[in-house]
């Protein structure tokens, strides 16, 4: 007589190795396909480096304030709509960039200046924080380093820059200055190339190229 377990053994000596349960493979990882944007990128720096604007925004930092309005153009050579054109092709866009940020590059500076102005009149949350943060920090420079006594109460400077920027920071935030910047940026950049761009070279710069 065979007990249960003999048996459980015998049963077990039949099933042959290809029959025994075999473990699941392992998974594969999955690989996404690459998305749509990843398959187009926009050439920024070859249009930059064709146009030389890395060049022209070294050279503005490098001026200074003075030098850099001191060769405004008239506003009838400006604005001389007898000069404006459609360029044929990119290689006259290029020509007429190049000519022109170099040529009209002090009034361009103004462009900047006066949309800046317009940018933060129509934010005057902005302006007001800005005024506050450089009337702040110019009261508290004054102090000299010395502590702010009013009757019995007393700060340090250390405490009065920490409160300028505790009121400030958030009303910086709440005044969106993000924005304002990214307006400012494409409004500019707008005007200005496509002022360069639309503004022919004068005969004399023509004739010059050719003779050279």
């Amino acid at each position: 007589m065979t007990s249960p377990k003999d048996l459980e053994e015998q049963q077990q000596t039949l099933i042959t190795p290809d029959q025994r349960q075999q473990a699941p493979p392992a998974p594969q990882p999955t690989t996404n396909p690459p998305s749509v944007m990843s398959r187009f990128s926009i050439p920024i720096d070859a249009l930059t480096s064709r146009m030389n604007l890395g060049g022209r925004f070294d050279g503005l930092r490098n001026t200074s304030v003075s030098s850099r309005f001191a060769n405004l153009r008239p506003i009838s050579e400006f604005f001389d709509f007898k000069r404006v054109s459609k360029p044929a092709n990119f290689g006259e866009v290029q020509s007429r960039v190049n000519y022109n940020l170099s040529y009209f590059s002090s009034n361009y500076a103004a462009v900047f200046v006066m949309l800046s102005i317009y940018s933060l009149l129509t934010n005057l949350s902005l302006l007001f924080v800005i005024c506050l943060v450089v009337g702040g920090m110019f009261g508290i420079g004054k102090l000299e380093g010395n502590d702010l006594q009013i009757g019995s109460w007393r700060a340090t400077t250390s405490q009065l820059y920490t409160a300028l920027f505790v009121v400030a920071i958030p009303i910086g935030f709440w005044a969106s200055p993000f924005s304002t910047a990214l307006w400012l940026v494409g409004a500019t950049g707008v005007t200005v190339v496509g002022h360069a761009a639309f503004m022919d070279k004068p005969i004399e710069s023509a004739f010059s190229e050719e003779a050279v």
